[in-house]
């Protein structure tokens, strides 16, 4: 659907000519942002005003938006004339961040490194390569999950599957996600399920997330991903971790699975990799990345200006000072989040539950008179642009908190005054079903 209609300011055209040229296909809105810069933990929309971003471009901007050591390095590696392909060539920038990340991510020796574009394609080479590599085709994934928008990895997306917006992929399975709330037996019936299904000795691969982003922040039960690791393992099944979005210093470690103690055969990682630009990596088994030979081509993908950005993401991780920040400002989040749930403000009858480690919050939301959760949480996030805060719902009525890993606890503290101001206006009825309305969200 296409609009002509303009108000009279900057960011109204933007968004008008935006609706009448590009396709809906790509679009995941849920108010009318325009982005016209950024800096740090903020950006500023068409008409220049400032709003807090709390959702970092889904986790992508992860070092913040403006980063100086980013836009140095790319610049660099633009003005070079450094390769923008490693499809026939190879170059330095991609080797070294290939050598880095294996040195980086944990795993067994003689291992190789896809770099790609995004998670897509990390995940859909990730898997065609654990089937040519078991000489079995079937996939495990999980109900409520995300891995990608295309493909292989878009089949096994169980928020694509389930919704009706993709076919499920041939030989794949998707069951049920042993979370965190369920109680210890109904847990180990459901791993009892994975079990039988790896038993078959057909499955090549289980994909799984440390953390359920998009299906709405949903934390692992305590017992799920150390028996999964078992369970592949005695079945020579290999286990895929989905680090995308949650991974690279997020959650307060490098790697999100860290805190589970479990190391996966293999890593995907994408979004904040790049920084930003177009960049994901596969860390896994020489015999899961390297045949068949060229079987993964796509021309632009290692280029030099994404290489340059990810090995800036990797020295400011390896510092650790960013992981540590995650860490302590997940701790002031969640301390806010609470205070805010325990007081007697509108808006606080609202939040049903607070889930998540580190930077990755997710705000569950209770219905709101008429409205069921879903409806609320858009409500919420569409409040909260107006007042000035980016965030996102998620899952069945959550809102997702990731701010960039640079934010600062005065930031946290201006973020929540504005979440909580969104919420009170949606408990008191300030947001119309018809100011959500032209916003398809999920």
């Amino acid at each position: 659907m296409t609009t002509t209609a303009h108000n009279g300011s900057a960011a109204g055209d933007l968004a008008a000519r935006d609706a009448d040229v590009i396709a809906g296909v790509e679009k995941l809105r849920f108010f009318p942002l325009t982005i016209a810069g950024g800096n740090g933990s903020e950006v500023t929309d068409a008409d220049g005003r400032t709003l807090l971003d709390f959702s970092a471009a889904w986790t992508a901007v992860g070092l913040g938006h403006g980063n100086a050591a980013v836009a140095d390095a790319v610049r660099d590696a633009l003005a070079s004339g450094c390769s923008a392909s490693i499809l026939s060539a190879t170059h330095e920038r991609a080797v070294l961040l290939a050598e880095r990340l294996l040195q980086m991510i944990p795993g067994k020796p003689d291992r190789r490194v896809y770099l790609g574009h995004a998670g897509t394609d990390a995940n859909d080479v990730a898997l065609r390569g654990c089937r040519r590599a078991t000489g079995r085709q079937g996939v495990i994934a999980f109900s409520n999950g995300y891995h990608g928008g295309l493909g292989l990895a878009q089949g096994v997306s169980g928020i694509h599957v389930e919704s009706g917006g993709a076919d499920a992929a041939a030989d794949s399975v998707l069951l049920t996600y042993p979370s965190a709330a369920l109680t210890d037996s109904e847990a180990r019936t459901h791993i009892d399920q994975i079990r039988r299904h790896l038993q078959t000795q057909t499955i090549a691969a289980v994909i799984v997330e440390p953390i359920q982003s998009d299906g709405g922040i949903i934390m692992p039960h305590p017992e799920f991903l150390p028996a999964l690791r078992q369970m592949c393992t005695e079945t020579g099944t290999l286990l895929v971790c989905d680090e995308v979005k949650a991974g690279l210093g997020r959650t307060g470690r490098l790697l999100a699975i860290e805190h589970n103690g479990v190391q996966p055969d293999v890593v995907t990682l994408g979004k904040a990799l790049g920084a930003g630009l177009p960049l994901s990596a596969v860390v896994g088994p020489a015999s899961v990345l390297d045949e068949p030979a060229a079987s993964a081509l796509m021309t632009t993908t290692g280029n030099g200006a994404s290489c340059a950005a990810g090995l800036v993401v990797l020295d400011e991780l390896d510092d650790g000072s960013i992981i540590d920040n995650a860490a302590a400002m997940g701790e002031v989040l969640t301390a806010l989040i609470n205070q805010l749930r325990a007081s007697d403000r509108p808006g606080a009858r609202l939040i049903d539950e607070v889930r998540g480690r580190g930077l990755m919050q997710g705000l569950q939301l209770l219905p709101n008179g008429t409205d069921d959760a879903l409806t609320t949480s858009a409500k919420a996030a569409f409040r909260a642009f107006e007042l000035g805060l980016v965030v996102y719902p998620v899952g069945d009525g959550a809102l997702e908190l990731t701010p960039p890993l640079t934010i600062s606890r005065g930031e946290c503290v201006r973020g929540m005054k504005l979440l909580a101001q969104a919420l009170d206006d949606v408990a008191e009825g300030a947001v119309s079903d018809a100011d959500i309305a032209p916003y398809a969200g999920w």
